[in-house]
């Protein structure tokens, strides 16, 4: 089993250098490429010399410029993949490569140009070993090839149709093998052997032409070396196995239930005694809490997890981890950032009396004489069809199209085990709750509902209730919700507080107009807490903000499209 240190090095250091080096020259040659292209100043004072490394002509034909938007492009394309060391991405570098060292050097040109690609071959070749990504398991080759094929092929029919239906006053009468050549040879801006007697009409040939063969040469590219995001599916065994896991090991982690989530993929340490699951967004596997199982064999399983990510190009990452888990993770060459804290409640001191609990008090009492009834039922104990219910007013009530949470979030209700509280009035259900297990004698907050037009205070009700009545349902502890960035708020409201906190705690609430950051700290302060602080886990500062893009999508914070999600993982 490889050691921590030694996985710190392997994911951290190993290569890293020779990487990052391969993948900021090929970046950097694509944008310098484009800039030759779109830029006036860059094709005055660059093409030349990007014509002859390129091997385009010195004048900007609309072939040339083609090639050099296409080549750059690509390169830029390239050098993402480069990065996550995909190994397609190594094998189209180094075959650009050899194509380029034999031009410089076959026909002749600047020493210093040939020598330059001589040396990038050699170091890609003495270097492979860093490039082991595998490809997209959900797209892979198959579909890049059936994407260039479709685009092409539809370019290639539109104009074997178009010089078919010519007129001929703008074309000379042709057969139909030279229409195909014609067509063929426009996806390249290439030309045929038709005579064209206007020019809107060879325009438009070639144009459609180039449109369809850039688009195909870019979408292609796109699916052979972007990072792998397969739709995620727990299987039955998995969950199985997790169980068993949270069963003999539950108590440890409030959030640990929240791994059941079906929409992840699971890896288990090779003893099987932990586990961590994770979701791939935007190229990053994204875990949520701590792992699963017993914590002395927790490092086995961030081992497998991290070599899952080696092998698919992934960056790792996880949220809400505990304080534990990061250290356990730190282990592991990764950085550690407090995100916020949780609100964990003691449920067998909770009391409504005192002069710090009068805000819920007095919001429970007000809801209450307006006729609200609170019921605090296991799963198992609703009536038939009323977990359906329950479900379609949740949904109703969501007020989003998507749906929001993913480290402390189940994304379904009535598991076995889960409290369900509920606040009826007048026999209509006006708020609803669902508490997932956290251990034998713990319960965590997952869903938070409740109709648009019931009374403010249904949530102070409900959740105080819930904490009244825990000790016959043998619950000592509550998991509330999630303060993001709570200490920042609280450091920046002190009297004496300097600039830097000041400046934070006013961003915090502009951004809270949206996300609610600064309402969920305010509103679980109200019972009186402990705070537990939670942690993201994350490879370094240059991956911080994917990482971040990535978790505000899992959160339900913005992201992609539903419908570029579904194109994504199509196979």
């Amino acid at each position: 089993m490889v050691t921590g240190t030694r996985a710190q090095i392997t994911w951290k250091v190993a290569g890293a250098t020779t990487v990052g080096v391969i993948t900021w020259v090929t970046r950097l040659a694509g944008l310098m490429t484009l800039g030759s292209i779109l830029i006036p100043a860059g094709r005055r004072s660059l093409r030349g010399h990007l014509a002859e490394w390129l091997e385009l002509p010195q004048e900007a034909t609309v072939a040339a410029a083609t090639v050099a938007l296409v080549m750059g492009v690509l390169l830029v394309l390239l050098a993402a993949g480069l990065r996550r060391r995909k190994r397609r991405a190594w094998q189209l570098a180094v075959g650009a490569t050899v194509l380029l060292t034999m031009s410089h050097l076959g026909l002749k040109h600047v020493f210093a140009a040939g020598l330059v690609s001589v040396l990038l071959l050699v170091g890609l070749i003495a270097n492979r070993r860093y490039f082991v990504a595998k490809p997209d398991p959900v797209v892979g080759r198959w579909r890049a090839v059936r994407v260039f094929v479709q685009l092409a092929l539809a370019g290639f029919v539109i104009n074997v149709i178009l010089l078919s239906v010519a007129p001929r006053a703008a074309l000379e009468p042709i057969g139909f093998g030279d229409r195909l050549a014609e067509s063929a040879l426009a996806l390249v801006a290439a030309s045929g052997p038709a005579v064209f007697h206007q020019m809107w009409l060879e325009d438009l040939v070639t144009g459609v032409g180039l449109l369809f063969g850039l688009a195909a040469v870019l979408v292609s590219a796109y699916f052979l070396l972007r990072s792998a995001e397969p739709a995620p599916r727990l299987t039955d065994e998995e969950v199985a196995r997790l169980r068993r896991l949270l069963d003999e090991h539950g108590e440890r982690d409030s959030l640990g239930y929240f791994a059941l989530r079906r929409d992840k993929f699971a890896v288990f340490s090779k003893t099987g005694k932990a586990a961590v699951t994770y979701r791939v967004i935007a190229g990053v596997a994204l875990c949520s809490a701590d792992p699963l199982g017993d914590h002395e064999a927790w490092p086995g399983a961030i081992e497998e997890y991290l070599e899952v990510c080696r092998r698919n190009g992934w960056t790792p990452a996880a949220m809400g981890v505990s304080e534990l888990g990061a250290t356990v993770w730190a282990r592991f060459g990764l950085e550690v950032l407090e995100i916020g804290d949780e609100a964990v409640v003691d449920a067998a001191g909770f009391t409504l009396a005192g002069r710090t609990m009068r805000g819920v008090r007095q919001a429970a009492a007000r809801t209450k004489r307006a006729g609200y009834k609170v019921l605090v039922r296991r799963a198992e104990d609703l009536r038939p069809g009323e977990l359906a219910e329950l479900e379609v007013l949740a949904a109703t009530w969501r007020g989003t199209d998507t749906e929001r949470g993913f480290s402390m979030a189940l994304g379904r209700m009535g598991d076995p085990g889960s409290v369900l509280v509920t606040a009826e009035q007048g026999g209509r259900v006006r708020g609803v709750l669902q508490f997932v297990r956290w251990g034998k004698t713990g319960l965590s907050l997952d869903v938070m509902r409740r109709d648009r037009t019931a009374d403010n205070g249904v949530n102070e009700l409900m959740i105080s209730e819930l904490l009244l009545a825990a000790a016959r349902h043998g619950v000592t502890q509550v998991s509330l919700n999630f303060a993001a960035f709570r200490a920042l708020m609280e450091q920046g409201q002190r009297i004496g507080a300097g600039p830097v906190a000041r400046m934070s705690a006013k961003v915090l609430h502009f951004f809270s107009r949206w996300i609610q950051i600064e309402t969920l700290y305010r509103f679980n302060a109200k019972f009186q807490p402990r705070w537990v602080p939670r942690y993201l886990v994350y490879p370094g500062v240059r991956e911080l903000p994917r990482v971040g893009i990535a978790t505000f999508e899992a959160e339900g914070l913005g992201g992609r499209s539903p419908r570029l999600l579904r194109l994504l993982r199509r196979a």
